[in-house]
């Protein structure tokens, strides 16, 4: 565990009210109650390089080309 990051949350936690401190350590409860869901990326590896280059492209082009837009009509 990074200390920095645990200096840090406990520097700010100083400085708020308390209903908010209260927020934050039942938002670390919850988080410690999460399971870690999913497969390890020592598992996908076999993977690698699965995709043909050309079609790395297109999925490339695609993802510039849609990138930020809207749809407003979705919902």
């Amino acid at each position: 565990m990074n200390i920095s990051v645990i200096d840090e949350i406990i520097e700010r936690l100083k400085v708020m009210p308390q209903h908010l401190q209260w927020q934050v350590l039942e938002f670390t409860r919850t988080l410690s109650r999460t399971k870690v869901r999913g497969i390890a990326g020592k598992q996908l590896l076999r993977f690698a390089g699965s995709i043909p280059p050309d079609d790395l492209q297109l999925i490339r082009e695609a993802i510039e080309q849609d990138c930020e837009q809207v749809d407003v009509n979705e919902w």
